[in-house]
This record gives structure tokens, C-alpha cells and sequence, in this order.
């Protein structure tokens, strides 16, 4: 995969001591391509990441994976806040729910999956670790939202997706289940069950508790360890 260089200067360094064990999926939410790479390379726009991948599959470097690049914003994941501390951000070009949000281009998810898979295999990102903007910032954030082939993504080896989804348990709580794979909770629960959906049961986002949503939040939690007070 060739990555095309264009340095933004929305970057500083990462606060020392910290793995980078996070990887962060967005969409650009803009018209264009071009004006989002633009925005993201603007000094007065304080935004950036470390990587941008264009609807036909051009992939563009904004800033070293070392460095700490500006997407994630206000934003928390299994107990850690502030996560450009700890993560590498992808912006993946898409309209978004603004602009007319549409699917994701073969060629697109193509080198989404290529490049997520050779930024695994440079840092300790566990599966459960490979979230979507919403997921860590989900009062604020839609995306990359309900049409992005997560599910696509984990059959090539990026992040997982539970193919087998028996009932869940009959003393199944939604609050507790969330808790467990690692949204905060401070959140109105709709709200945080609708963050849920639009990653792991994109068919239907409407933040209902239902059978099939309590089902999937159990089959999701039993895959992923206890939270480490120490790291996501």
C-alpha cells in the first residue's frame, strides 16, 4: 500500500510513559475529500490524524504515529480519557449524516483494513481497542456511524464481531453490559445504547433496550476482558 505524505501542523508530542493502544475510526463529515484534508492540514483549525483515507483508497499521512495527532477530542474508552494521549486516528472520507452519508467504497474499506492491519502490527491494540469515534465520544459523535463494514473489518482480521449471538441472560442489565465493554456511563442511556447500535447492530439504531440489542451487548461483553485501571 503506498501512503502519499501531507504533514499537518496540528500535532505535538505524546505525553511520555503511554503505550499507543488505541486505534480510532472516523469519517470526515465534510463534502469533499479535498476540503477535509484541507481543514485537517489548517493551523487555525487545531484538528488532525494521523492518517486520511480517500473514497478511491489514496491513503495520506498527516502526522507520525509517534506524535500525537488531534481527533478524538473530549473523548473516553474503558476508564482512559483523553485518548490522542494513547491512540492513532484514521479520518475516512464520507460525507456523513450532514451531507448525505452514504456506504463506504470497496476500494475504501480495502485500504482501511490494509492500513489498520499495519498499524496493529506495530503497536499492542487489542481488538476491543479499535472503536469508533462515536463509541468513545458518543454525546458528541455519529461516526463513522451505521453504514461502515465493522463487521467486514473483523473477517479480515481487525477488531472482531460476534457471529454467534444466543439470548442474552435473563438478568441481563443494558447499563451494566455497556459498562463492561467500556462506554462511560454518565450518559443518558438511549443515548449510549444508540452509540452501541450504530457498531455492532447497524440494521436497527433506535436506543431501545430490546431482546436482540441486550443479546448482542451480551455476546460483545463476553468477549472482552475486565476493565485494567491502568489502560483500556
Amino acid at each position: 500500500m503506498r501512503i502519499f505524505d501531507a504533514p499537518s501542523p496540528n500535532q505535538d508530542a505524546r505525553p511520555p510513559g503511554l503505550p499507543i493502544d488505541m486505534l480510532v475510526l472516523h469519517y470526515t463529515g465534510m463534502q469533499s475529500g479535498a476540503a477535509a484534508l484541507a481543514r485537517l492540514r489548517e493551523a487555525e483549525a487545531r484538528v488532525s490524524s494521523h492518517y486520511l483515507v480517500e473514497e478511491d483508497g489514496t491513503v495520506f499521512r498527516l502526522v507520525p504515529e509517534e506524535r500525537r495527532a488531534w481527533h478524538a477530542g473530549i473523548s473516553h474508552w474503558r476508564g482512559c480519557i483523553g485518548l490522542n494521549d494513547r491512540s492513532i486516528g484514521i479520518e475516512i472520507v464520507n460525507p456523513g449524516h450532514e451531507w448525505g452519508y452514504r456506504p463506504f467504497p470497496a476500494l475504501q474499506m480495502a485500504a482501511v483494513c490494509d492500513l489498520c492491519l499495519e498499524i496493529i502490527a506495530r503497536h499492542p491494540i487489542a481488538p476491543w481497542n479499535i472503536v469508533g469515534h462515536s463509541d468513545v465520544a458518543p454525546d458528541r459523535k455519529q461516526d463513522p456511524g451505521e453504514l461502515f463494514d465493522w463487521e467486514g473489518l473483523a473477517a479480515n482480521g481487525v477488531g472482531f464481531w460476534p457471529e454467534a449471538v444466543p439470548p442474552a441472560p435473563a438478568d441481563a442489565q443494558a447499563a451494566t453490559l455497556l459498562a463492561a465493554i467500556g462506554y462511560r456511563m454518565d450518559l443518558p442511556l438511549p443515548l449510549l445504547l444508540t452509540a452501541f447500535q450504530r457498531r455492532w447492530r447497524p440494521a436497527r439504531v433506535d436506543g431501545l433496550a430490546d431482546a436482540e440489542c441486550l443479546a448482542r451487548l451480551a455476546a460483545v461483553a463476553a468477549r472482552i476482558p475486565a476493565i485494567r485501571p491502568d489502560r483500556p
